[in-house]
């Protein structure tokens, strides 16, 4: 057993788990693009040498197939939470989807721009339009389940889903500009509430 002193220390890509190699690659990507998720990037992010990434991942496109799994998971549960969520006034559970959908274009606006990337990646990589294609059913299902609660019509349900669909990636778009705040968020929310979700309480 060695002596106090002498025990042979960790190489620095050993202390590194791979959660950090995944939260660098994601923070590239929010930056740049997956352009900027290259391994040698990554290594002087991280301050290690590009062998060290070998420790963690076989090679670049596991690596993104990982960061690309964890998004896919986050997403689902974030899905799943707000299915099962239900309370007894539809209005109140859609100002709850809402909210967690422009969630992703908060003051940092990190899941925005990985999110925006992400699609970029879909138009060249099949297998990400595939992934892309399935979240966007999803979230369709989510918010056409929460309209008929509200409609009780599943033709304007899936109506009114399409719309708010399509003013959640506005806004993505508007909160994206310099200059944009927590106000302008206030007001697409007001907007798309107003016209979307309050309209139709009395149908």
């Amino acid at each position: 057993m060695p002596q106090t002193g002498t025990a042979r220390k960790a190489p620095a890509a050993a202390r590194l788990g791979q959660e950090d190699w995944l939260q660098a690659a994601f923070q590239s990507v929010v930056e740049g693009g997956f352009d900027k998720a290259r391994v040698l990037l990554l290594a002087e992010r991280l301050r290690v040498t590009r062998g060290s990434f070998y420790w963690h991942f076989s090679d670049h496109a596991q690596l993104i197939e990982a960061l690309l799994a964890r998004w896919r998971l986050l997403e689902q549960e974030t899905q799943q939470r707000l299915m099962a969520m239900e309370s007894p006034d539809p209005r109140a559970d859609l100002a709850q989807v809402l909210e967690a959908a422009l969630a992703h274009a908060g003051p940092d606006l990190e899941n925005m721009r990985f999110e925006l990337a992400l699609r970029g990646l879909g138009r060249r990589d099949p297998s990400v339009a595939r992934m892309l294609a399935e979240v966007d059913e999803e979230r369709m299902a989510l918010f056409e389940h929460k309209f008929r609660r509200l409609t009780r019509s599943r033709k304007k349900a899936a109506e009114l889903a399409a719309l708010f669909y399509l003013a959640i990636v506005g806004s993505y778009q508007a909160l994206s500009r310099p200059g944009a705040d927590e106000w302008v968020k206030a007001q697409l929310v007001a907007l798309i509430s107003g016209y979307l979700v309050d309209a139709q309480q009395d149908l």
